[in-house]
């Protein structure tokens, strides 16, 4: 199974640090945030990798080469210009022959069981299996309806005392390629035009992540998560 990592985002949010380095490569312990990412797929087997990037992308695209250096190999799809969550995982899925592949967001920290991931979407026959998370600070994220195992709705940040549950959207998917049918062509956003969507057909299945989970899409979030992540 290969495994799609979207890293093409400005980082706005991370500015100055995004100023003259790609979001991907802005190190965590030492490390690269999307290496983390990388290192993991590669304990669980996943040794394909698609790199989907965008801004500085020769910065990244030098630093990982084709991933020998790292025991993976390493591919890339560039969008020339900004496509959206969906259109940029739609073009990278094009290079794609199977027909299930993983797609991860790249500024996520996770130690995520990606082997007990694929078994839970084999096993309920999921369109897409989404891997979610437990949040307190349920007002800052968009939280997941639950019929059982199955996702049929998402709210965007609602009060805590609203919310349908504490589970979020932890930005690691297993996604049937039939699913992106969905998505027009160019550019697109897969959560609102593929995922909640599909929500309502009750063809997406959750897996619930109770490990390591850091966002790093601000400064203050990078900030907590190279304190605390640990590799």
């Amino acid at each position: 199974m290969k495994a799609i990592i979207l890293a093409g985002g400005l980082g706005t949010r991370l500015r100055p640090l995004t100023d003259t380095t790609p979001k991907p490569l802005l190190p965590i312990k030492n490390k690269p945030i999307i290496e983390h990412t990388i290192n993991n797929l590669k304990k669980h087997g996943i040794t394909d990798i698609i790199l989907s990037i965008g801004y500085k992308a020769d910065q990244i695209m030098e630093y990982f080469g084709d991933g020998s250096r790292f025991g993976v190999y390493i591919s890339y799809c560039i969008e020339d210009d900004p496509l959206g969550t969906g259109g940029a995982v739609k073009q990278a899925a094009k290079n794609i022959e199977d027909e299930h592949f993983i797609l991860i967001w790249g500024d996520n920290l996770m130690d995520l069981d990606v082997t007990k991931m694929k078994q839970s979407h084999e096993t309920n026959n999921a369109l897409i299996t989404m891997t979610l998370t437990f949040r307190e600070d349920v007002e800052n994220f968009g939280v997941v309806k639950l019929d059982q195992n199955k996702i049929i709705g998402f709210i965007e940040k609602p009060e805590r005392s609203q919310a349908p549950s504490n589970l979020i959207n932890a930005g690691a998917f297993i996604i049937n390629k039939k699913a992106l049918a969905i998505l027009p062509e160019g550019k697109s956003n897969i959560e609102r035009e593929c995922f909640e969507k599909l929500a309502e057909e009750g063809v997406i299945f959750a897996h619930e992540h109770n490990g390591q989970w850091y966002p790093t899409d601000n400064l203050e979030k990078y900030q907590k998560a190279n304190e605390e992540f640990n590799p």
